[in-house]
């Protein structure tokens, strides 16, 4: 008799489901999220035979339980949370969450819909450490955008000078700028001498002369504020630029070793040779497809995953076309960003991107049109294991002896 699994993810513990192929509950049990925990889900559940004729339901796709039943020889399939959610009214009158009552409704919906489910194929360790560097540096770039917006809002109040004298307000001359001077009072006597001899010792490449940056300091708006105020907002000041620095230089570190990791990977070169798609744009194409390239049985399915394509529903006389919601939003982005870049190098993106926009596409439309196209080409290459040769593409080719 075929039996199903089902594991409600828990912090501390784990809500753990067995049923029969008729429904019918095998055993329950609530599992903690230690090392003897877990040793006693494997014993537990290899009573009930072979691990591989045992598949799981499970919510999260990663995780110290997820490899724990991958190790043991267990097919998991993950299920998103809102098929989970959605489901919740066909078991119970209240719409409530109950893990022992998740955990049966996940090894139930594997019973009955298992065959339109994916099995999770595990990665590779090269592909796991480039997914959590990239991940880890994306939400990084996120707080270092939102603290130096924080700060430029900050310096408009005080001090406009200070923000407009270099280009980027978390760069590093920038912020070593901030540090020595974070009010206007204290930058009230610097001249071209010792602005020269600043910019040098944080070896300045920018392309304004000395003159120039004093005179965006001096001619920037000039609040009125009081002396306690100035002062106040001078701490803060050095206290955001105290958070930037550090920040700003552990992102450098890891985008570095991102570059080297997604260089040394067969699916990163593939993907650098697209035009303008760049290592750190590539590494997060490239950790959000992975490294099995059976995962995807056709470039829809790819285009699907990338939520590049529109969804059609039709009900009676009623057409319609809606944006794709369930999705890799992480791997839209990616692919999204390297479109738009590669407009800018290739005729034949440009063209693509140029004929949506006549059809009265907005850009994120036309990008994501475009990121379609892509895909197509991604996935040829994908599977044949070749770099990208724009000689050998044939679209691209038409463009280029017809222009």
């Amino acid at each position: 008799m075929a039996l199903f699994a089902g594991c409600d993810w828990g912090g501390e513990s784990h809500a753990i489901c067995v049923i029969d192929e008729t429904g019918a509950v095998r055993w329950r049990a609530t599992i903690a999220h230690d090392a003897e925990g877990l040793e006693k889900l494997v014993q537990q559940l290899a009573k009930f035979g072979p691990p591989a004729d045992l598949p799981i339901a499970i919510e999260r796709p990663t995780g110290l339980l997820v490899d724990t039943l991958v190790e043991a020889g267990h097919p998991v399939v993950p299920i998103h949370p809102n098929v989970v959610k959605a489901c919740r009214p066909r078991y119970r009158a209240v719409g409530a969450k109950s893990d022992p009552g998740d955990s049966y409704l996940l090894a139930d919906v594997l019973r009955t819909d298992g065959h339109r489910l994916a099995q999770l194929v595990p990665q590779s360790d090269a592909i796991k450490a480039l997914r959590a560097l990239v991940r880890a540096r994306d939400d990084l770039v996120a707080e270092r955008v939102a603290i130096a917006n924080q700060l430029r809002a900050l310096l408009q109040s005080c001090w406009p000078g200070a923000a407009e004298i270099f280009a980027e307000i978390d760069s590093p001359i920038a912020l070593a700028f901030l540090r020595r001077y974070p009010t206007a009072s204290s930058a009230e006597r610097l001249g071209e001498k010792r602005l020269a001899s600043f910019l040098a010792q944080h070896r300045y490449s920018g392309r304004r002369t000395v003159p120039e940056l004093l005179a965006r300091m001096r001619e920037a708006a000039k609040p009125r504020i009081g002396e306690l105020e100035a002062e106040a907002k001078g701490e803060l000041v050095r206290a955001l630029t105290q958070v930037l620095e550090p920040l700003v230089a552990q992102i450098r570190g890891i985008t570095s070793r991102i570059e080297h990791e997604v260089a040394g990977l067969p699916e990163g070169r593939i993907v650098m040779s697209l035009p303008r798609s760049g290592r750190i744009n590539a590494a997060q194409i490239v950790a959000e497809l992975g490294d099995q390239r059976a995962r995807f049985v056709s470039e829809d399915h790819l285009a699907a995953e990338a939520g590049v394509v529109p969804v059609t529903y039709a009900s009676g006389k009623q057409h319609g076309v809606g944006f794709r919601w369930a999705c890799n939003h992480r791997l839209r982005a990616a692919i999204t960003l390297f479109a738009g870049n590669s407009r800018h190098e290739s005729e034949w993106a440009a063209d693509v991107y140029r004929r949506a926009r006549e059809r009265g596409c907005d850009h994120p439309h036309a990008t994501r049109i475009l990121a379609r196209s892509w895909i197509r080409v991604l996935y040829r290459l994908w599977q044949s294991d070749q770099a990208y040769d724009a000689a050998k593409h044939g679209a691209a080719t038409r463009i280029r002896t017809t222009a």
